[in-house]
């Protein structure tokens, strides 16, 4: 990584990052990615071009345009083997897609964001393929998203919200409120639901799962045809997808790996 000593230079390059992984093939050009970020032209271009130096950002001379480089693919392959649990999830998105024969998808939390890290496609004909594998929206988007953000202490999702909130507005004009009181509704309802709101015509189920420390880190969800979701399947499917994740849970605490942390600082050696 870059060696600026300008404070705070590897959070905004970790920020860039998580703002291009949005992106796909096609970049974000630098107007872009400063507004998403929150940044000044200069800032962004600094660190961008510093990431660039180290190939996690490439750049396209005549559009002008940003995306990911080589090595955050690289970097993503190396630590699928340590972190990946597509293979543990599986079985049971598996048994929901054959039980539902509707679309299953994981998503985990990353930050403030909530990523799709699997899609399984149920044998009905008309496919409701509303995440990308690898796509990233805030927590609170989508059924699963919803799912992690409506799970989280009270202090962590209020500060979720207050993050996320100027990103809302790009799915359905959503807002901080609108966040809130979805929220509300997963909990009162035991599944995080959406109807209709980010896809038109679609309706999803989410619950969430914890890891082997209690702390939530993905769910997992079904989506279908809102023709398809009248609210006895909506709360069978919530049912269902309780027990999967309940069983996610048990396998995950089978598959601790003790000593190792993300995300809190390092005790002295």
């Amino acid at each position: 990584m870059p060696t600026s000593t300008e404070p705070g230079s590897l959070r905004r390059g970790v920020q860039l990052l998580k703002i291009l992984a949005t992106a796909g093939s096609r970049g974000l050009s630098l107007t872009e990615i400063s507004a998403r970020a929150g940044l000044p032209h200069p800032s962004v271009h600094r660190v961008l071009q510093q990431l660039g130096e180290e190939r996690l950002v490439d750049r396209h001379a005549e559009l002008r345009r940003y995306r990911l480089g080589p090595l955050a693919f690289e970097l993503g392959v190396a630590g699928s083997t340590m972190y990946d649990i597509r293979d543990l999830c599986e079985p049971e998105m598996k048994r929901l897609a054959a039980d539902t024969e509707d679309t299953v998808y994981l998503v985990m939390r990353s930050g403030f964001d909530a990523v799709c890290l699997h899609r399984i496609e149920g044998s009905f004909p008309i496919r409701t393929l509303v995440l990308e594998v690898g796509s990233r929206r805030p927590l609170g988007v989508g059924a699963g998203g919803l799912a992690i953000l409506a799970a989280l202490p009270d202090p962590d999702r209020d500060e979720v919200i207050t993050r996320v909130a100027h990103q809302l507005k790009n799915f359905a004009k959503l807002d901080a409120d609108a966040a809130r009181q979805a929220c509300a509704a997963a909990r009162e309802q035991g599944a995080a639901v959406i109807e209709g709101t980010i896809n038109l015509g679609v309706t999803a189920v989410g619950h969430p799962f914890r890891d082997a420390m209690g702390q939530v880190v993905g769910a997992l969800s079904v989506a279908a045809l809102s023709q398809r979701m009248p609210p006895s399947r909506i709360r069978a499917i919530g049912r269902s997808l309780a027990d999967a994740c309940a069983s996610v849970e048990r396998t995950l605490r089978s598959q601790q790996r003790l000593g190792w942390t993300a995300g809190k600082r390092a005790p002295p050696v």
